[in-house]
């Protein structure tokens, strides 16, 4: 990363979409919208395209993200896609290995696998997921590195499935990121050499700290020589305060409704604007909005570099919530274009 007279080079823009189901909306639109967005990004330059795993929610209609990955690089051509991410807790190691693996078959040198290790739901997805096994009996590192064997070829002789290999065989392979918002995961991610992408949408901030150890504690691997971070959050990019500020207020109870678990879809603006926040829920408000960028194009391009510096890092992955498809695309070529 280079800086250069106090403005900043090379930046890349990426995105993370979870596909928000609007009032009055269903699934089937939401995910056609997700694809929609990705092929208008790529038209704008963006660098890659996530997609992410929720489970038993009516708010966000992306349960499956290897599945909706398939479709929308059939639908694009150059943009990087992936998952932000699979929740490996819930799952075998070698199955996502397989899934990826015919992924960056049918689109070498494209794919990215974005994994986590939160539940993705409620306790009672959980449970479902994980066939009544505890989510925390399971030994999430030694997953990340049986993936890691699986993926690349290099299960060792003394593992308990010696001579396994998950197919297809490949010549390319994808990208493996560790998601986190905490030192666990970005410790886990230096000691793979695997990519790290905070998330400074859940905590807000206090992870350059993270970001850092990660940086100077980095061992190259089979996966990658040099380190690479990814940040990202939500941003909230308008041509005018009165679009801001409604968005901005969709944004706020939407927030509420999920921390809360009373979320039954994204509000619409005339229920965001009409709700009445008690004393309580104002100070949850207040708080998440350390976890968004919010602003008109030239203050949101500030904002973004000046993260950019704080966390040392030449990626910013985006994402925004607006369940209109037009306002959410306008909202994009506002930020790729200040930059």
């Amino acid at each position: 990363m280079k800086f250069k007279g106090g403005n900043y080079l090379n930046i890349k823009l990426s995105a993370l979409d979870q596909s928000p189901i609007g009032e009055g909306s269903n699934s089937s639109e939401a995910l056609r919208n997700t694809i929609v967005l990705a092929q208008e990004l790529e038209k704008l330059g963006y660098y890659r395209f996530w997609v992410s795993e929720h489970h038993d929610t009516r708010s966000l209609a992306g349960s499956s993200p290897e599945i909706l990955i398939s479709s929308i690089a059939a639908k694009t051509n150059k943009i990087r896609v992936g998952s932000g991410g699979v929740m490996l807790p819930n799952y075998s190691p070698y199955k996502v290995a397989e899934n990826f693996k015919v992924l960056e078959a049918l689109y070498p040198n494209r794919i990215d696998l974005g994994i986590g290790r939160a539940p993705g739901g409620m306790p009672l997805a959980s449970k479902a997921l994980m066939q009544g096994r505890s989510i925390f009996n399971d030994n999430y590192e030694e997953k990340v590195l049986d993936l890691v064997r699986y993926i690349y070829d290099i299960v060792p002789e003394n593992h308990e499935f010696s001579g396994l290999k998950a197919t297809p065989i490949v010549n390319t392979y994808p990208e493996i990121h560790i998601l986190g918002s905490s030192g666990g995961s970005a410790g886990l991610a230096a000691n793979i050499g695997a990519s790290y992408a905070y998330a400074q949408f859940i905590t807000g901030g206090m992870g350059v700290s993270s970001v850092n150890w990660y940086r100077d504690n980095f061992k190259k691997s089979v996966v990658s020589l040099s380190p690479n971070t990814i940040i990202c959050s939500f941003v909230i990019c308008c041509e005018t305060e009165e679009e801001i500020s409604n968005q901005v207020a969709i944004m706020d109870l939407t927030l509420l409704l999920v921390e809360t678990g009373k979320s039954y879809g994204m509000p619409s603006l005339e229920k965001a604007l009409a709700y009445k926040y008690s004393e309580g829920e104002m100070q949850i408000v207040k708080r998440n909005r350390k976890r968004m960028i919010i602003g008109t194009p030239d203050k949101v391009k500030e904002q973004i570099i000046n993260m950019s510096k704080l966390y040392n890092t030449d990626e910013f992955m985006i994402i925004n919530l607006n369940t209109n498809l037009e306002d959410k695309i306008k909202s994009y070529k506002l930020i790729s274009e200040s930059f």
